[in-house]
């Protein structure tokens, strides 16, 4: 019932921004942890971004610390990720992830922990 939908992906130059968008359809934001994710071909799923229901809980991996944001729109039922100065090693398919529960700082990293997934939104840093 829960569907999450990510857009925003695209072609960027290396310097430049993108905003990822996910909408969550089936339910509200109240309550609802989210996350994003990334991988490449050939990866394991990594960990980008975490965005808890209490606004004041955000973790960054430390390969974006300082360059990606999080943020949510409870109203619209949306979360975004600001990406700024992007290199070509952010290159990836980008999945936000979703669940109620609450878990210690380390374990909003591991992808087991999210129940709901989008299908991604393919982002490239070239020139």
């Amino acid at each position: 019932q829960v569907q999450l939908e990510e857009s925003g992906g695209g072609l960027v130059q290396p310097g430049g921004s993108l905003r990822l968008s996910c909408s969550v359809s089936g339910r509200t934001l109240s309550n609802y942890n989210m996350a994003w994710f990334r991988q490449s071909p050939g990866k394991e799923r990594e960990f980008v971004a975490y965005n808890g229901w209490s606004g004041g809980r955000k973790y960054y991996a430390d390969a974006v610390k300082g360059r990606f944001t999080g943020s949510r729109d409870n109203a619209k039922n949306i979360i975004y990720l600001q990406m700024d100065t992007l290199k070509p090693e952010d290159t990836a398919l980008y999945y936000c992830a979703g669940t109620t529960a609450n878990y210690i700082t380390s374990a909003v990293r591991e992808s087991q922990r999210y129940d709901d997934w989008g299908q991604g939104t393919q982002v490239t840093v070239s020139s």
